[in-house]
């Protein structure tokens, strides 16, 4: 098994390397999807969030007001550090039931964790091989208000509560670049995707 770890900046373009990684074959397990779980109605994480920060954090059905979240804890370091404690390590218990669910089907896996805040939860040493979506702080920032109805206020504020562009591209192995097209990303996730399998056939050689 191989085990690749997928980090950028918000709006860097990671989501369409997530994807078609995915289309390619590799096994890609979420932490955005894990960490919605990990807040889901009924669940302890949700509980604690609202003891945490108040239940203004529920939509009326119940479930997490995640627009009303987000504006809480992206203003707030501290507030963001307490929600960064209920959910990572319910994100890493989901993550870990899926990497071996993984393994049990096939012992050859490409499993791909897609992990926005890899860098910043000290995940960097944990794969075998680590993957960054790079693009610019200021087109990231034009794109979530283009596309993500953000003014540009907030959309500034969220890159900057993540790591910045230099720390992410120090703990690379492998740097994608976001700045072009979709079309532009998945050729260059084509490529290293052909790399890994080139690599991975010839450790089967080896090792026979």
């Amino acid at each position: 098994m191989l085990r690749i770890g997928l980090t950028g900046g918000i709006a860097a373009g990671k989501s369409v390397v997530s994807r078609r990684l995915a289309e390619l074959g590799a096994v890609v397990i979420d932490h955005d999807q894990l960490a919605r779980e990990a807040v889901a109605p009924g669940s302890v994480g949700l509980d604690r969030v609202v003891e945490a920060f108040g239940e203004e954090m529920l939509a009326p059905d119940g479930t997490l007001d995640r627009p009303a979240l987000g504006t809480r804890v992206f203003a707030d370091d501290d507030a963001r550090r307490v929600l960064e404690g209920i959910v990572h390590p319910e994100v890493r218990r989901l993550s870990a039931e899926r990497e071996a669910a993984a393994v049990a089907r096939d012992h050859r896996a490409v499993v791909v964790h897609d992990i926005p805040l890899l860098v910043e939860t000290g995940q960097v040493d944990t794969f075998g091989l680590l993957v960054v979506v790079d693009a610019p702080a200021g087109l990231r920032v034009r794109r979530l208000v283009e596309t993500r109805g953000l003014d540009e206020k907030e959309a500034r504020s969220r890159v900057e509560a993540q790591a910045s562009d230099d720390e992410r591209t120090a703990a690379a192995d492998v740097i994608l670049d976001g700045t072009g097209s979709d079309d532009d990303l998945r050729a260059q996730v084509d490529a290293l995707w052909s790399r890994v399998a080139a690599e991975a056939a010839d450790e089967e050689l080896v090792g026979e």
